[in-house]
């Protein structure tokens, strides 16, 4: 069962021997050196699953020499490796190699000292072997090993390219929305969708959803259709959206389809007039491209200073919605946490006040 306290704790205190022993994997004990252009790095195998080894390496070399120390552990130790560089205990690169037609193609990702580690964690929740899954030997295939890591690690950074796929995504899916015959108001409600859509991915990357299932979302619209084709907005969204999030638990309808679902108390999840207005259809095939391309990048809700920058956060949200999805022309602006937080203050401050002035009660 996940238990993420103990991966954290492990993450903050670099303890990556401690961290894959609570994801389940096998300890290795073997210690070596590596010497890359008369440079000497000390290298310690400390895990392994099917095949695939885990090694850390003292040392916080350049992006060229990480990919010359992969290079000889592939050749002169195990062709199947994920490498943590580590130095003082201050920073950690993880960096893996996907093999993509006789290319290595470098996936990493580094977690700083002060950081939460939870987007970290995030990534490598597909790792998690549980004991029953395992072989007689103690192992897993190497082929399923190999797409767990595929999962947890072969992310993109977060770049104009997303910007470019989520902008070119979204006219495909202004395309999709049956119903609605005027295109402004059909972008409209693009927009009111895909804003619930990446508030849902949040929240089940963060665990919040359905005893901690981080792939709610694609799982429950692989339900859908096994039930019935094109089903998974009407027969399965719009009843998250208006029985699930929108009304406390002892008033849903059906809850056993949704999971166990917070209940939140706010305008995103009420009944839009376009949905009240218009008999909207929108195909499944439409939710699989957006999973798709949501499953190709890292989710976060850290967007404090020590965030790592190549994750998707609640900034990068906000600038999509204003660049992207155009809720400029509906007069709609992201406002930043600080601004937020101002705001905030004033007026709890102002309610504080006005409480305590208030004559008291005889």
């Amino acid at each position: 069962m996940l238990n993420i306290p103990p991966l954290r704790q492990a993450i903050q205190q670099f303890n990556f021997n401690a961290l894959f022993e609570e994801l389940g994997w096998n300890r290795a004990r073997k210690v070596f050196e590596l010497e890359i252009e008369t440079q000497i790095y000390p290298c310690q195998a400390i895990a392994y699953l099917g095949k695939v080894t885990v090694y850390t390496v003292q040392a916080l070399p350049s992006a060229k020499q990480r990919q010359a120390i992969a290079q000889e552990i592939t050749e002169n130790y195990s062709v199947e490796h994920v490498l943590i560089f580590t130095d003082k205990e201050t920073q950690a690169i993880f960096f893996w190699a996907k093999r993509e037609k006789n290319k290595l193609l470098p996936r990493e990702h580094t977690y700083f000292r002060g950081q939460s580690g939870d987007a970290l964690v995030n990534k490598l929740v597909p790792l998690m072997v549980d004991f029953s899954e395992l072989d007689d030997s103690g192992n897993l295939p190497l082929v399923e090993v190999l797409e767990r890591l595929r999962k947890a690690l072969d992310i993109e950074p977060v770049t104009k390219k997303f910007y470019a796929e989520f902008a070119s995504f979204l006219e495909n899916f202004v395309i999709d929305i049956e119903g609605i015959n005027d295109e402004r108001a059909r972008r409209w409600y693009a927009s009111v969708l895909l804003n619930r859509l990446m508030f849902i991915w949040f929240l089940q990357k963060k665990g919040f959803l359905d005893n901690g299932n981080r792939e709610y979302l694609l799982d429950k619209l692989a339900d859908s259709q096994k039930q019935k084709t094109d089903n998974f907005y009407q027969g399965f969204l719009q009843r998250l959206f208006f029985e699930g999030f929108a009304k406390p638990e002892h008033e849903r309808e059906n809850a056993e389809i949704l999971g166990k679902i917070p209940y939140l108390n706010g305008g995103l999840f009420l009944p839009h007039h376009l949905e009240e207005t218009y008999q909207i259809q929108i195909a499944d095939v439409a939710f699989s491209r957006l999973f798709e391309l949501f499953q190709g990048y890292s989710w976060s809700l850290d967007d404090s200073p020590t965030g790592d920058d190549n994750e998707i956060n609640p900034d990068v949200l906000g600038y999509i919605f204003e660049k992207y999805i155009n809720q400029k022309a509906f007069g709609a602006y992201y406002t930043r946490k600080e601004i937020t937080e101002y705001l905030c203050e004033r007026t709890i401050h102002r309610l504080i006040l006005d409480k305590v002035q208030q004559p008291a009660i005889p």
